[in-house]
């Protein structure tokens, strides 16, 4: 009998070290596996890095100045103007790669206050519970209750015309989702038994939100940030496009697009088409890399 239960006992032993010796997957393979496994995400994901990449060295890739009067108004397409000239002579390709600073600016600079602000305050509101739980839902509430658009244009219209008031506004925007999805999250992690038991044995209130809640929420953090980066560039252009956006004197595909869309757009389509296509390509990417992490991140959806 004795021997049994020495051998029963090693057995699970074995077993945990068989497990802990397995070779870890470095960052790269890790990279490797999701493109092979979700190669629409990593498509998503390379327009997206040429994107930023773009908007951050704008200076060197484009061509000409977005503000010199290069080319002859209304140039068509062609060899020095690639993608033609608007109604003064002004590249419209060099337009477009400056317009990207202000569209990934207003996107990323939206969703990381944004999203972090309403992490933050959902995992507050679900933890502490209580009074506080009940106002902060509230206020929740009421700003959902607006459309998007509509809250946006009331904000940027209070604020003015420009870009840092657009982020504010999107971050009035985006946040209330974000704490009505990580308070929900939360409820549930904090019946868990390992919260429990950080409870039991006295650990402080903000230790086990830093240390057993946040690890938990940080793959629904990134899902939300690439969900909502499309919608605030979305928004941007929207507000650009409707005049409350952005000074007119600074490129941006909003403004581009509503230019080329209500004016010229019978006698010069690229001025619409081209900054159309632009926001189109950088939308779609953000919604399928948000989609492609949100089935590698969530364990109910994993290989599916």
């Amino acid at each position: 009998m004795a021997i049994y239960n020495t051998g029963s006992a090693a057995e699970p032993a074995a077993a945990d070290q068989l497990l802990d010796m397995r070779p870890k997957q470095t960052t790269l393979q890790k990279v490797r596996v999701f493109a092979r496994t979700k190669p629409l995400g990593a498509v998503s994901a390379a327009i997206i890095i040429l994107t930023i990449l773009t908007a951050v060295f704008s200076g060197v890739i484009s061509p000409y100045d977005p503000l010199d009067l290069e080319h002859e108004p209304f140039a068509a397409p062609q060899a020095g103007a690639l993608l033609g000239a608007d109604e003064l002579g002004r590249d419209v390709l060099s337009r477009i790669i400056y317009g990207a600073r202000v569209s990934m600016y207003v996107g990323l600079m939206s969703v990381i206050i944004g999203i972090t602000i309403g992490t933050v305050v959902g995992i507050l509101s679900a933890y502490v519970g209580g009074v506080l739980d009940l106002a902060i839902q509230r206020i929740v509430d009421a700003l959902m209750a607006f459309p998007a658009i509509i809250m946006a244009l009331g904000l940027t219209a209070a604020l003015g015309p420009s870009i840092n008031n657009i982020v504010a506004a999107l971050v009035v925007i985006l946040a209330p989702g974000a704490i009505r999805v990580i308070r929900s999250q939360v409820l549930s992690i904090k019946e868990l038994d390992y919260t429990l038991a950080a409870q039991a044995i006295g650990a402080r209130p903000w230790r086990i939100m830093l240390r057993h809640i946040m690890p938990n929420v940080i793959a629904s953090y990134i899902v939300l940030s690439t969900i909502t980066l499309g919608l605030a560039i979305i928004i941007e252009a929207s507000l650009t496009f409707l005049g409350v956006g952005v000074s007119p004197d600074i490129p941006t595909w909003g403004g581009m697009l509503t230019e080329g869309a209500q004016k010229y757009i019978r006698t010069a389509w690229w001025l619409a088409v081209f900054p159309g296509v632009a926001i189109s390509v950088v939308v779609f990417a953000v919604n399928f890399l948000g989609d492609a992490l949100r089935d590698t991140l969530d364990p109910r959806l994993r290989g599916r």
